[in-house]
């Protein structure tokens, strides 16, 4: 087995992975085509369900939990799902191609009505959309249901889908394996997130270890910063993992959270492209790098609202055995998670997501009063988040000065700092009015 993979990856394998935007329309079909027969490494392909083809469009999945959700209520699906076929029906005359899915359009419409169930509903936009491309193309189709798994606890069971799915494919030089989906135990079928055909497209690439997985999206790659707040943000050349773990949490989008990690177990970069501009380098995510802009020194910053802070304080709190881990006793006790933990000597604060707070609050603090009789507690709502990333950070001087100051100067108050031990990130808490401001005032600051 150890030298048949390191001869699949002599060979430059490529896997890629298409979402709904590059196979909105026939034309997005020919532009994925024209990409693919670039270049012959290319052999593995996930494809989408078909997305919108422009602003008030609807995404094919959408229609199908359409379809699901009138099911379930007794209501007749006819008029929704003609819509579905309308659009696979448009591209496949569109494209040309030899293949009739009349009876695929039976099958799930029927299932749908028979409560085949949520998940079953929405894998089929996939599973079309797969049909049409390898026909497409001309490579073969494979169902990931027969070969991507989940346990009967519904969690994906990654070391099974790797050995089904690696023997299968070693029959196949070229294949479409549609995204999102996989099969439970009694073979009814599991999707994974929205958006998880970025998982499957890892699951792919380390199934025959890819010498890359290209992950093809509607942007030139992954961006510093939320375009919809700061004005035309670089893109970022070189990631690494770690640092998209860091601002993926931080909810920068593009890619699935949870795509790394199949990838990043079996060290396959994973290159961010623009279908729509195929020319652009687009964004490398590598399991580790040295290299980083020393103009810029940061990698990105991301950051989120709705952030509560519970604040304890209590004389010589420092030399009570056990007060944080009661603390945070207090908070598991109602299946909450925090967030951060800056502290002082005789203080203590709890960053917490506040919708995660909205039932069990009153409970948190009467747990914590009882539990370690603090002098005061008191809880502050509307809080933002903000991380600045950056592996270059380590060996800048300095970072934390021009993050501080950048915010000063931009006349906004700075309500908790917290700095990893890893000297990966710097985050800092601030009002909900001010992330905007701060968040662009950051960025002016180290990029410009």
């Amino acid at each position: 087995m150890i030298s048949e993979n390191r001869d699949a990856a002599e060979l430059g394998i490529k896997v890629l992975k298409f979402g709904g935007s590059s196979l909105a329309d026939a034309e997005q079909f020919r532009k994925v085509k024209s990409i693919i027969e670039s270049d012959p490494a290319r052999r593995y392909v996930v494809p989408s369900a078909p997305g919108k083809r422009f602003s008030g469009d609807d995404k094919v999945t959408d229609l199908l939990y359409e379809c699901y959700s009138i099911s379930v209520s007794g209501g007749e699906i006819d008029s929704a799902f003609e819509k579905i076929i309308e659009r696979y029906n448009d591209i496949v005359a569109s494209l040309g191609v030899d293949l009739d899915l009349s009876d695929e359009y039976v099958h799930i419409k029927w299932s749908i009505m028979h409560h085949a169930g949520r998940d079953y509903a929405a894998s089929r936009g996939e599973y079309l959309n797969g049909k049409i491309l390898a026909a497409f193309i001309g490579y073969d189709f494979i169902d990931p249901a027969a070969f991507i798994k989940f346990r009967d606890d519904g969690v994906f069971d990654a070391e099974m889908t790797n050995t089904l799915l690696s023997a299968e494919l070693k029959h196949h030089e070229r294949a479409v394996i549609p995204g999102f989906y996989g099969s439970m135990p009694n073979g009814t079928i599991k999707t994974f997130s929205r958006g998880g055909s970025d998982i499957t497209g890892s699951i792919v690439a380390r199934a025959v270890v890819a010498e890359i997985y290209e992950n093809w999206t509607d942007v030139d790659g992954f961006l510093m910063a939320d375009p919809r707040i700061v004005p035309h943000p670089k893109v970022i050349e070189t990631i690494t993992y770690r640092e998209l773990r860091e601002l993926s949490y931080m909810g920068a989008g593009v890619l699935h959270e949870d795509a790394t990690f199949p990838v990043r177990l079996a060290g396959i970069p994973i290159n961010i492209r623009n279908t729509n501009n195929p020319d652009a380098r687009g964004t490398m995510i590598v399991p580790i790098t040295d290299k980083y802009d020393p103009k810029t020194v940061i990698t990105g910053i991301a950051g989120k609202k709705g952030f509560s802070v519970i604040a304890i304080e209590k004389d010589m709190m420092n030399s009570e055995t056990g007060f944080g881990r009661k603390v945070l006793e207090a908070i598991e006790k109602e299946g909450v998670s925090f967030e951060h933990l800056p502290s002082g000597i005789d203080t203590m604060s709890v960053i917490l997501n506040t919708a995660e707070i909205a039932e069990s609050r009153e409970r948190i603090i009467n747990r914590i009063c009882s539990t370690v009789e603090p002098d005061t507690v008191a809880v502050e709502d509307g809080l933002a988040i903000i991380a600045v990333v950056g592996r270059g950070m380590i060996k800048a001087k300095g970072t934390a000065f021009k993050v501080l100051k950048a915010v000063s100067e931009a006349d906004i108050n700075i309500k908790m700092i917290d700095q990893g031990s890893s000297e990966l990130n710097i985050i800092i808490a601030v009002d909900e009015n001010d992330f905007n401001r701060a968040l662009v005032a950051i960025y002016n600051e180290f990029v410009g």
